[in-house]
């Protein structure tokens, strides 16, 4: 690598944030995509595209003033649900996988993924070709680990197992997790938002998984399974004790609070009902690296 080039990449859910793919709503709507939307719908609630496109606004306004450059992949009019750009791809210490959505409104987005990491001149550590895997079922414990989740309607516990040999390949260990479908992604049901601390839904999140977490010291913030299903734990942590959180994860931020970190609460209604939060709506592209 250049000494000028970005060392893109990330180690743990927690360095310092430097850069982050988002991807504008101009062509989000609400689908029938999980329990959550089907829930949203099903309430009679309606997307209000310009108060989409101002919540998301504010999103991209709290990452620049903190200091994180934003990238925006071509925004295409057929991908409804690309703005949660976590899901179409996931990084990790040497480069981005591109993912296999696995309903078929979401498949096409690995075209403009693949273009943007090609004209960023990001490598691409590989492709996700054995099942169905979403980002969102993708989380970095520390530096050395990773927990990816397979409830199998979106991530298919053999594509989950091809990732976690690549990340086993570079030295990592790596956990697979099944767990209720209902909750979408592992990012619904925890985070990891600081050295040492996450949030959890131990409601939901199966007892060993919980327990994994606990062996290697972490300070667990326990959120409802109501809070979790309303995506009261898919909070993105920016590095150095800051989180962006949606402002309706209130047990989350009261607890985030009480240990002393900093909250950038958002208006995020709009995708929080539409079945994704912070987490969903950003992919690290590089964060400081800890390991």
């Amino acid at each position: 690598m250049n000494a000028a080039e970005p060392d893109w990449g990330v180690d743990s859910e927690y360095g310092t944030l430097l850069d982050v793919l988002v991807c504008r709503p101009e062509n989000f709507r609400w689908l029938p995509t999980s329990a959550i939307t089907r829930a949203t719908l099903d309430a009679g609630h309606t997307l209000d595209a310009a108060l989409a496109v101002s919540q998301h606004n504010a999103l991209i306004d709290a990452y620049e003033r903190a200091g994180v450059r934003c990238h925006f992949p071509e925004a295409d009019p057929v991908l409804p649900y690309q703005v949660f750009t976590r899901d179409s791809s996931t990084m990790g210490p040497n480069g981005t996988v591109v993912t296999q959505p696995a309903q078929w409104w979401r498949r096409g987005e690995y075209a403009p993924v693949i273009r943007f990491h090609q004209d960023a001149g990001i490598p691409i550590r590989g492709m996700i070709t054995a099942g169905s895997l979403e980002g969102g079922d993708v989380m970095i414990v520390e530096p050395g680990a990773v927990l990816i989740g397979a409830g199998e309607t979106r991530t298919q516990e053999v594509a989950a197992m091809q990732l976690a040999e690549w990340f086993r390949e570079d030295g990592w260990e790596a956990r697979v997790q099944p767990f209720p479908e209902r909750y979408v992604h592992i990012d619904v049901l925890v985070a990891i938002l600081a050295e040492k601390l996450a949030a959890v839904c131990s409601e939901v999140l199966p007892s060993a998984a919980v327990e994994w977490l606990r062996a290697r010291g972490f300070d667990l913030i326990e959120v409802s399974a109501d809070q979790a299903f309303t995506l009261g734990v898919n909070a993105i942590s920016l590095g150095e004790e800051r989180v962006i959180s949606a402002a309706g994860a209130v047990e989350l931020n009261a607890a985030l609070r009480a240990r002393g970190l900093e909250v950038i609460e958002l208006d995020l209604s709009m995708f929080t009902l539409g079945g994704g939060g912070p987490h969903c709506l950003s992919q690290a592209l590089r964060r400081e690296r800890l390991g």
